[in-house]
């Protein structure tokens, strides 16, 4: 049996990249799989069918609209074990930015909660960003409000350890993704000589979900090759 056999994810912001990526990785460890997006309605279908899943658009940052996409997931599924919490712009105001990092990933953990909680093994993933630690320029918005999904990781772990609920965050660095704007990072690489994939971001999102980490909770762990050591 695969490890997330019989559980159900919600991954936002997984039309493409590490969101994608994200979603494949735990279909093919056995869960079924709920894609979101904000508007891109023909990338998240094309993500639904590769993995047999729900395809569901809603705006992260509107709290009813995150309310009624939960619904949907359980009406469709009947339960809800996973929650990635990926959805984020790096261009935009300051209010637009923090709202769909950090709002979005609020919203979407307080209406997931009580249902994550029912089974004993529920787990939310927050997506950080490198520069969340290293600091970059032109990017006070961005740093800010992945930096504030840190502080947000270590409190939500706090307040649903209880129900059996892990919280963890995950801290891509340097990835080959296809962007609308220019890293922050520039075309550095890391020690290890390359770029990471999407795919080994999401092999760590699938770990935390899974049943080997039950005793890690609260905790930030990097996806970068050594270009940042924490």
């Amino acid at each position: 049996m695969k490890e997330l056999e019989g559980r159900v994810a919600l991954v936002t912001g997984a039309g493409r990249n590490i969101g994608r990526a994200i979603a494949l990785e735990l279909a093919a460890a056995g869960a079924h799989v709920v894609v979101n997006a904000k508007t891109s309605k023909r990338e998240i279908d094309t993500v639904a069918a590769e993995v047999d899943g729900l395809a569901l658009l809603a705006d992260v940052t509107d709290e009813a609209a995150v309310e009624r996409m939960v619904a949907q997931a359980l009406a469709r599924f009947g339960r809800l074990d996973i929650l990635v919490n990926n959805a984020a712009v790096r261009t935009g105001s300051w209010r637009e930015v923090t709202s769909i990092i950090l709002d979005g990933a609020w919203h979407c953990s307080t209406a997931a909660g009580p249902h994550l909680s029912k089974g004993g093994t529920g787990a939310i993933i927050n997506i950080g960003g490198m520069s969340a630690h290293t600091g970059a320029a032109g990017r006070a918005h961005v740093v800010a409000a992945k930096s504030g999904l840190v502080g947000l990781t270590r409190a939500l772990a706090h307040d649903l350890a209880p129900h059996g609920v892990t919280v963890n965050c995950v801290v891509p660095g340097l990835i080959e993704t296809a962007r609308t704007s220019p890293s922050a990072h520039g075309d550095k690489v890391g020690p290890l000589g390359r770029r990471g994939t999407p795919q080994e971001v999401a092999a760590v999102v699938r770990f935390l979900a899974g049943p080997g980490a039950r005793y890690i909770t609260g905790q930030t762990l990097h996806v970068n090759g050594g270009a940042f050591t924490a």
